[in-house]
Formats: C-alpha cells, sequence, structure tokens
C-alpha cells in the first residue's frame, strides 16, 4: 500500500515538474524563495498595525505562533521521523527532473514552505476572513507558493499536502487559542 502511494506521488510529481517553461523558471525561483516575501510580510505587519492598532498584538502574536508551531511541526519533528528524500536526491529520478534550484535540505517531508504559507493564509482568513472579504486571495499565493516547490524540484506532492495540511491545522488551533484566552477589551470582534 504505502509502495503504491509513493509510486503513485512519484508520477505526479513527475507529471507536474515536466510542466516547465524557460519564461517560467525564474517566476519560479523568486515564487519559492523566502527573501522573496518580506515586502509582503512588511506590508501585512504595517496594515494590521495601522487598522487595528493595540488589538494587532494579539493578531500578530495569533499568527506568528502558527507559523511557528507549522515550520517545526514540519521540519524538526516529521523531516527527521520520517526521512523521506527530496525528489532532487534520489538518484533514479535526477535525469527525469527538471530542477530549478540547488536541491537543499536532505528530507522533504512535510514541505515547510507550504505548511508556513497555509498556516499564514488560514490564521488571516479565521481572524478577519468576515470583515475583510480579500483575504482569500492569501490562499492562492499559499497555493503558488506550495507548487513552487514542486516545479522546483524540492518536495513530491503529498510534501505539499502534508504541509498545507500542518499549517490550516496549526492555524485552527492558534486562533481556537487567541478566541479563548485574549481579553475582550484586545480581542477583535466578530461580526
Amino acid at each position: 500500500m504505502l509502495e503504491t502511494l509513493h509510486q503513485l506521488d512519484t508520477d505526479l510529481f513527475l507529471r507536474l515538474n515536466g510542466l516547465y517553461a524557460p519564461w517560467l523558471d525564474p517566476i519560479m525561483v523568486w515564487i519559492t524563495e523566502r527573501n522573496s516575501w518580506f515586502p509582503f510580510y512588511a506590508l501585512l505587519l504595517g496594515w494590521l498595525g495601522y487598522r487595528f492598532r493595540w488589538q494587532a498584538l494579539p493578531l500578530i502574536l495569533t499568527l506568528a505562533v502558527a507559523v511557528a508551531l507549522s515550520d517545526q511541526t514540519a521540519s524538526a519533528l516529521l523531516k527527521p521521523l520520517t526521512l523521506r528524500l527530496r525528489p532532487c536526491h534520489v538518484s533514479a529520478l535526477q535525469p527525469l527532473i527538471h530542477p530549478v534550484l540547488p536541491c537543499g535540505g536532505q528530507y522533504g517531508f512535510a514541505s515547510s514552505h507550504a505548511a508556513n504559507a497555509f498556516a499564514l493564509a488560514t490564521g488571516l482568513w479565521l481572524l478577519l476572513g468576515q470583515r475583510y472579504g480579500w483575504l482569500r486571495w492569501t490562499f492562492v499565493w499559499a497555493f503558488l507558493l506550495a507548487y513552487s516547490r514542486i516545479y522546483v524540484g524540492a518536495h513530491y506532492p503529498l510534501d505539499v499536502l502534508a504541509g498545507a495540511g500542518i499549517g490550516v491545522g496549526m492555524a485552527a488551533l492558534s486562533v481556537t487559542l487567541y478566541r479563548q484566552f485574549t481579553p475582550a477589551h484586545l480581542r477583535i470582534a466578530a461580526l
């Protein structure tokens, strides 16, 4: 059963990774690089601070906890526990894939890029989505970031899917804790 699942995952990875174009390579590299998103994060922090003043502090802390929990679950817990090689480290796959970047760390399950992006998108949606419907677009960003990890050859689809699930779960946990433990005067009122 696990072997069949791994084979399906590998086949899907090869199909998705094979959908490349030279003009798309630099775009996907930009999307997948963590440093590319620092201006977005700064704008988000600035908007939260401007819009919510002191109430932004527990929101930002909640989002930071969600991302930290997601990152640590994917990187510190699952990668060393599963020891699943990234596809770009599998010698039998190397001639078949389109690597765009150096391979990176040895293990890939689960994708911390996907976990972190989906934690942020889900946290924003759960906290503020009723009030700001445009926040649904952060899921498009998270999906593109997660897909870029397959495109550059760093992760299998299940790595990304597991990372996304971790991110959603950790955001839900963090928002639940925010709602339970944040004093009422610091909490954003639900609509």
